[in-house]
């Protein structure tokens, strides 16, 4: 009798435990996501900078100018938080020009590397599309090439943006990661806030443009969330310290069913970003990824 009563409260036990995975998986609320990165691009640089179609983005969806980078604030380090969910503390890229981790990773997935946001989407959406466009070649080095659809280091952002719009108005992928080399590549040369590099981030506005474009042209915007955002900012001509010009960055989201809030009041780290995609996506975040999905940006508006 006690063996019986045993196994019936085990099974309920289990029971109960799947209900509540059940319960606790998010509703997929958009068949596409773009994710947007301009390497370099202080959040400074939106006082000064002509940006329309990204000011159009801010006043249609929600965005903050005081998110922040993990440290130090540098290329690899966070794009790697981005797209991983994850400080370097637990994915081990440490440095701006990392290509392995420095530090083991905590958890090791698919091509030795820190589980990232496309093999959630390898796990369960099978089937769906995804891909990554980017200039910098250091990207390449941040996701598992293995599992996504498209994998292309374009020669300038042109190229990059031209290759993005081709996949994704071709393949309607769940996610495309775009990265764009500018204004990185003015701040190193000339300077950040100087005009050259205010010229970099408008031309790089331009590329963005053609993207939204081409999304209205397919009838795709009425099904996808873009997020822009970026790795760092910077000081004369380098980045990688702790002030505010160099570790704050714009995060802006706008599209399917996300309110026209504007600016934000939570605190957004750049890691949130993963976790923001995997919540719009309806995937399971895992235990080990500590990004929090911007849940400001996603909840609708009451009267």
């Amino acid at each position: 009798m006690k063996k019986t009563l045993s196994l019936i409260c085990t099974a309920l036990l289990l029971l109960c435990a799947a209900c509540s995975e059940s319960s606790d998986q998010p509703e997929r609320s958009t068949r596409h996501v773009v994710l947007i990165g301009s390497d370099g691009l202080g959040a400074y640089a939106f006082e000064k900078a002509r940006i329309p179609n990204i000011r159009k983005l801010m006043n249609g969806g929600s965005y903050s100018l005081q998110a922040r980078s993990v440290l130090p604030s540098s290329s690899a380090v966070n794009w790697a938080s981005m797209i991983m969910g994850s400080g370097p503390e637990l994915h081990g890229f440490t440095e701006w020009g990392s290509k392995t981790p420095e530090l083991p990773s905590r958890i090791v997935g698919s091509e030795g590397i820190y589980p990232s946001i496309f093999s959630l989407v390898d796990e369960q959406l099978p089937g769906e599309k995804k891909g990554v466009s980017y200039t910098w070649g250091g990207i390449g080095y941040l996701f598992e090439k293995s599992l996504v659809d498209l994998d292309h280091n374009g020669g300038s952002d042109k190229e990059t943006t031209d290759k993005a719009i081709d996949f994704i108005t071709k393949e309607k992928p769940a996610l495309t990661f775009v990265h764009f080399g500018q204004p990185d590549g003015a701040g190193h040369t000339i300077g950040h806030d100087t005009p050259e590099y205010y010229t970099a981030v408008e031309e790089i506005y331009e590329q963005i443009g053609r993207i939204l474009d081409a999304l209205e042209s397919r009838g795709m915007m009425d099904e996808t969330v873009i997020i822009l955002s970026s790795d760092h900012g910077g000081v004369g001509k380098g980045h990688g310290g702790k002030t505010l010009l160099e570790v704050e960055i714009p995060w802006i989201i706008c599209g399917k069913d996300i309110p026209a809030r504007g600016e934000l009041t939570s605190s957004i780290v750049t890691y949130d970003t993963g976790a923001t995609i995997a919540r719009l996506l309806g995937l399971n975040q895992p235990q080990f990824w500590t990004g929090r999905p911007v849940l400001e940006a996603l909840t609708p508006q009451t009267e």
